[in-house]
This record gives structure tokens, C-alpha cells and sequence, in this order.
């Protein structure tokens, strides 16, 4: 794994210290740290990186449901990006564009991991709300704890549900981006939203708009695993800092 030399807390969706934050890089816009990427300078690719990896968690997480396989689609979902970065038009944000190709490659494990289960009778289901809710009332007041049971309920939902409530509610994309990102019409995205909003409320009623944003978050530890997967795949270094004089 690459180390980086200094880490700095929370800037933008991550933290970052490198060559190119030192030198102020991370003030740029996605579309002038594409331009220096396309240039030459390849270790620029983390910045979008950083910038936009809890966005890329959340809907391939959404997705697929587990941690871990959400940070091996993440890195084969910018590895994609970063070898199409000249297919990029720019025609509309870098964010929606990328994210597109993340839940395409989630949508691709997915079918693929299915197509290998076996065959099992189905049985009835419990219900999708059947999730296990703190034992007092001090425990609904901890946010920690509020949390853990959006989450759960987050990932009992239909899949389709999921996709759109992770997008639209948790990460706060529009609709229109929304429906780009997951190929499908506008007005699919609100009626699903619609109706994961009213399953939700069955048991996060009150917790539900002061704590979805907090949900599912992107640590920094798990920010600088992605990053450097990434980094170690596409054989980028970036050069060695100088130190002022």
C-alpha cells in the first residue's frame, strides 16, 4: 500500500495530504483536475477520488449490501473511470457520470453472484421492516444507535427501493440525477422514493430526517483503503514532495 505522507481531517468528503493538495490542488474543480489527469499528471486522480467516494459508496452499497464488496466494485468502478477518462464529454457532472459506472459495475456483480447461487425453494419472507429496535428510550436518543436501526431498515428494503432511497434521501441527489445514474425515468425515482419513505416511517418515524445523512458514512480509513487499492492497480506514484527552503 502507498503511505501518504500527511493526512488532513475531513476536506470535501475526505481527507488528503499529497503533492497535489499541497500545492492547493484540491481549490480546482473536477473539470480542471480532469484536465491536469488528461495532461499527464495521473496522480490528480485522487482527488476525485476522495472527493467523491462516500457518493460512490453509498449507491454501490445500496446495491449490493455488504461493506467489503462495496470497496472492490468501488476500485474496479474508478480503475473504469480512470482508464474512460477521455470518454468523458463532460456534457454532464463528472459525479452523475461516475457514479453510473459504479452502480453499473454493482449491477454486474450482482447478476453475476446470482447466476452462480443455486436453486433454493423460496420461502416466505419476513417482513421488511422486521428489524430489532433499541431496548429504551435512552437508547433511541443516542445517535449512534438511531443509526444502526436506519441502516438495517435501509438495507431491508426491496432492492430497487434501496437504490433510490441511498441516492436520493441519504447522499441528497436529485431526482434527475437520480434517474441518469440508475437508468431509469424521473418519475420511477419519486415513486420509489415515495413509497421507501412510507416503509421506512414504520420504524424510524422522528429519526429518520435528522440522521440519514449520517448513515452509512465514509471514514477516512476506509477513504484511504479505496484510494490506495486504486492507486496501487493503476501503478500511479505521485512524485515526492520538495521541501520549502
Amino acid at each position: 500500500m502507498r503511505v501518504l505522507a500527511t493526512r488532513l481531517s475531513h476536506l470535501e468528503a475526505s481527507a488528503i495530504a499529497s503533492p497535489v493538495a499541497a500545492s492547493g490542488s484540491l481549490g480546482l474543480t473536477d473539470s480542471q483536475v480532469i484536465a491536469r489527469v488528461r495532461a499527464g499528471e495521473a496522480w490528480c486522480f485522487e482527488i476525485l477520488m476522495r472527493r467523491h467516494n462516500r457518493r460512490v459508496f453509498r449507491a454501490v452499497r445500496a446495491i449490493l449490501k455488504r461493506d467489503d464488496e462495496a470497496e472492490d466494485v468501488m476500485q474496479d468502478a474508478y480503475v473504469r473511470a480512470f482508464e474512460h477518462l477521455a470518454d468523458f464529454r463532460q456534457d454532464a457532472a463528472f459525479s452523475t457520470w461516475l457514479t453510473r459506472i459504479a452502480v453499473n459495475e454493482a449491477l454486474a456483480r450482482l447478476r453475476r453472484e446470482r447466476r452462480f447461487q443455486p436453486h433454493e425453494p423460496q420461502h416466505e419472507e419476513p417482513s421488511p421492516m422486521s428489524v430489532d429496535s433499541p431496548q429504551s428510550p435512552e437508547q433511541l436518543a443516542n445517535a449512534r444507535e438511531l443509526r444502526v436501526v436506519l441502516e438495517r431498515a435501509i438495507d431491508a428494503l426491496p432492492d430497487d427501493f434501496r437504490a433510490v432511497f441511498m441516492l436520493r434521501a441519504v447522499e441528497q441527489m436529485t431526482g434527475l440525477e437520480t434517474a441518469e445514474c440508475l437508468g431509469i425515468p424521473e418519475e420511477t425515482v419519486k415513486t420509489r422514493l415515495h413509497r421507501a419513505r412510507l416503509r421506512l416511517q414504520e420504524i424510524v418515524v422522528g429519526s429518520l430526517n435528522s440522521n440519514c445523512e449520517r448513515a452509512f458514512d465514509f471514514h477516512l480509513s476506509r477513504c484511504d483503503r479505496v484510494v490506495e487499492g486504486v492507486l496501487d492497480r493503476l501503478g500511479i506514484r505521485a512524485p515526492e514532495l520538495v521541501p520549502a527552503r
